[in-house]
């Protein structure tokens, strides 16, 4: 008999603490040693993570009004420009943006030694920081000028909401050029000596949910060590990439909007970025619970990173200036192993993602749900799937 079961079943079993958890880790060795239909018999859900750089993230911050009121058009925290284009002392710091007089690449490779990500960073650590803002003036918001200090707790509002999280799959890097290149998958040594790639493979939540069948608006999550949701689909979602037979995506493909309070999180799964030549980001840490529903889902989050392929690209030329051009492809069993063969020679691979960090967030996440802490949220819309 095929195996079904909703959301209100899976949660009245976390709630009696009937519930069977596994991290997608431990799921990939029950469904090779019992089989599809074992595994969707008896796991109800797969814990899944991942932590690293995650460039399209940053916090909506309101800091609350001075006297005379103010509706600032220019903001500064700790130096690294907001935006001001909200609703009177509103702001949205941008995770990547940094620090007003940093000297950029001018001085080559740049250090970006500070910006937004560290500001979101310094908040969570309970630090203070120093808001500027100007304004133009108006005759319901006469001040034109407003400094303070504050901390997280002084604020009325902070949420972290981030438009691109979570990449579903992401290139494997090199750089086929004469010169060291520095980029946002690191920096990249001359003629193929160095591989660098950024996934937590058979860990990562969207790999455990190839056609999106239960991930959508509303899914509850782990973002940053609260809970958080998710609120639409990224940008540059692509379910249309090219897949495997076992549907999984061989190139970059679903991302996630996700926000969530940021006075529940900690510094520990949200740290601030500097990356040598490139500038800033934000390391977060997302975990996402996956209920087997059926065989389909119990296949899905089974899959092991010898199951899980990407593209080699080249970051020297190519990327730059679009070329859409592969030199192999190679699975995540590959690429953790240490070194890849690239044309016959061999190159060391390193991750921008951490699979220690991944591994503790999807026990975190089964922790909690073991508890009856935390629950399955089903998603009011699903996320754009292929077609």
């Amino acid at each position: 008999m095929t195996t079904k079961k909703t959301y209100e079943e899976i949660n009245a079993r976390i709630k009696s603490g009937q519930a069977v958890i596994v991290t997608a880790e431990e799921m990939v060795t029950i469904v090779r040693e019992q089989g599809v239909k074992e595994a969707a018999k008896k796991i109800d859900v797969v814990t899944t993570g991942t932590f690293a750089p995650m460039c399209s993230s940053g916090a909506f911050i309101n800091f609350g009004q001075c006297v005379p009121t103010i509706k600032a058009s220019k903001i500064w925290i700790n130096k690294v420009p907001a935006y001001g284009g909200l609703a009177a002392v509103d702001t949205y710091l941008g995770a990547t943006e940094p620090a007003e007089d940093d000297p950029l690449n001018k001085v080559y490779p740049g250090e970006f030694k500070y910006g937004g990500g560290h500001v979101i960073e310094d908040l969570l650590k309970g630090k203070k920081v120093f808001l500027e803002a100007k304004a133009y003036g108006t005759d319901c918001y006469a001040a034109r000028k407003m400094k303070k200090e504050m901390t997280l707790d002084d604020l009325p509002h902070a949420l972290l909401c981030n438009p691109r999280n979570g990449y579903q799959n992401y290139n494997c890097a090199v750089n086929l050029s004469d010169k060291v290149v520095y980029t946002y998958m690191g920096m990249l040594k001359p003629n193929c000596r160095n591989a660098n790639y950024c996934s937590a493979g058979e860990l990562s939540p969207l790999m455990n949910d190839p056609y999106y069948k239960t991930i959508g608006i509303g899914t509850r999550i782990f973002l940053g060590g609260g809970v958080g949701y998710v609120t639409w689909h990224g940008t540059q979602h692509n379910p249309n990439a090219p897949r495997t037979e076992n549907g999984i995506p061989r190139r970059p493909a679903g991302t996630i909007m996700v926000q969530g309070d940021l006075k529940q999180m900690s510094p520990d799964w949200i740290k601030g970025l500097s990356i040598l030549g490139y500038g800033n980001s934000l390391a977060v840490g997302l975990g996402i619970p996956i209920p087997v529903l059926d065989e389909e889902m119990a296949a899905a989050t089974g899959r092991g990173d010898d199951e899980i392929y990407t593209q080699i690209v080249d970051y020297g030329n190519d990327y730059t200036n679009g070329i859409n051009k592969t030199y192999g492809e190679v699975s995540y069993a590959e690429l953790k192993s240490g070194t890849i063969t690239i044309a016959g020679k061999a190159v060391t691979t390193a991750s921008l993602s951490s699979t220690v960090k991944a591994r503790k967030i999807a026990e975190t996440l089964k922790k909690w749900m073991q508890e009856g802490s935390f629950f399955l949220h089903e998603p009011a819309s699903l996320l754009p799937g292929p077609g």
